[in-house]
């Protein structure tokens, strides 16, 4: 590919652990200039910490005026899902290209509680649905491009796994992962009317989007047309199971309105089948694994924890500031490190086919296609789980 001359400007929207992660991911792509001109927040007092330790030029307070600057090429959100949409139309209708975390969006109500509990999930499905269908809209009259972040699509043993795929030809026939942590980064994790459903949104996706790429990945390489047939869940909230006195004192899940635990089922239109495991209540640190069985061969995918680095601590004394692995806060015993994490869990990778496709009109893995089958799946299986049966796909 022919270098580009032109500088990508770059406006962030938010500063919490998906900025930080966007940003190291941009400072480690290399090979596509870039400017981090605006960090974007209303708490400004925030906005301007992260903007002196990353380099941005400045802060503003108003996404209206990040999206009015003539400058900004490229809007990168870390909000909250219910604000991707109406954020990403605005960018889109100005001709900007939007970076969009996942999931691309959810059904969050008019801002009520119990939500979850109150509103039926086929009902959600309805509601999103047209949203996703005005984003859509928006996407094909725009100048800009959507970029779906779905990191996981592009770490390093996923990205491994799609070439030999590639390579092979080989047919999948089962796909078994789970992502587990305990607790959740935010507060508001904790009500549907913030993230649009509980662990299945925020850490089952990643593992249920793997599988859904990989399954991409092998239909383009066999010339095959293969789409998820039918979705069964079950979801609950462990995290409420009775326990004794002094028991709970390792559980950050507080769920509300909203699952700690998925269990999810896919069976694809090849007949080929996968299981996602999500939750939010199990010790150890952040968890991400994902078996793939096929014809002929076998990965299993360690995203983290992995061993590269493993760490034996008699205290943490001193460690407070060193990034160790995500929601494990202690660091006594053996400890699985994460080393290079903005690569192996794929935000260099992310970034820099974003920033490639913008400099070149490269082809990125995650298109807008991908990011609303993934949110059907997510919702179907909400659907089956409230409604206790099998949902089929059309």
């Amino acid at each position: 590919m022919e270098k580009t001359s032109k500088v990508i400007t770059i406006g962030t929207v938010g500063y919490g652990y998906g900025a930080f992660l966007h940003v190291n991911g941009y400072l480690n792509a290399g090979g596509i200039p870039i400017r981090l001109k605006t960090v974007c927040a209303r708490n400004g007092e925030k906005a301007e910490a992260f903007r002196a330790k990353y380099g941005y030029e400045q802060i503003c307070t108003s996404y209206e005026e990040l999206v009015a600057d003539p400058e900004i090429d490229l809007i990168d959100l870390s909000v909250p899902p219910r604000l991707h949409i109406p954020y990403c139309i605005m960018a889109l209708e100005a001709g900007k290209s939007i970076i969009c975390e996942k999931p691309v969006t959810g059904y969050f109500g008019d801002g009520s509680d119990n939500i979850g509990r109150t509103v039926s999930k086929a009902e959600m499905w309805e509601s999103m649905d047209k949203e996703l269908r005005k984003l859509k809209e928006a996407i094909d009259k725009s100048s800009g491009h959507f970029f779906y972040a779905e990191d996981f699509v592009y770490a390093t043993p996923v990205q491994k796994a799609a070439e030999i795929l590639r390579a092979k030809k080989s047919k999948i026939m089962f796909m078994n992962g789970i992502e587990s942590i305990i607790g959740s980064t935010s507060a508001a994790a904790s009500e549907w009317k913030n993230f649009g459903g509980g662990t299945m949104m925020r850490n089952g996706i990643h593992i249920l989007s793997t599988m859904m790429y990989l399954k991409q990945v092998e239909a383009e390489a066999r010339g095959e047309k293969i789409r998820v047939k039918s979705v069964m869940a079950e979801m609950g909230q462990i995290s409420k199971v009775p326990l004794g006195e002094g028991e709970r004192q390792y559980a950050q899940a507080h769920p509300n309105d909203v699952e700690d635990c998925a269990n999810v089922i896919l069976t694809w239109s090849d007949g080929s089948m996968c299981n996602v495991i999500g939750t939010d209540s199990v010790i150890g640190g952040s968890a991400n694994h994902v078996t793939v069985a096929c014809n002929d061969m076998k990965f299993q995918l360690n995203i983290t924890q992995n061993d590269m680095l493993k760490v034996y601590c008699s205290d943490d004394n001193g460690l407070d500031n060193v990034y160790w692995g995500e929601l494990n806060p202690r660091k006594l015993g053996w400890n699985n490190v994460f080393v290079s994490d903005e690569v192996i869990r794929g935000y260099t990778g992310e970034m820099k086919s974003f920033l490639e496709a913008m400099a070149y009109g490269a082809r990125t893995e995650t298109s807008f296609d991908l990011a609303y089958d993934i949110i059907r799946v997510v919702y179907a299986a909400f659907r089956s789980a409230e409604e206790g049966r099998r949902i089929e796909l059309n």
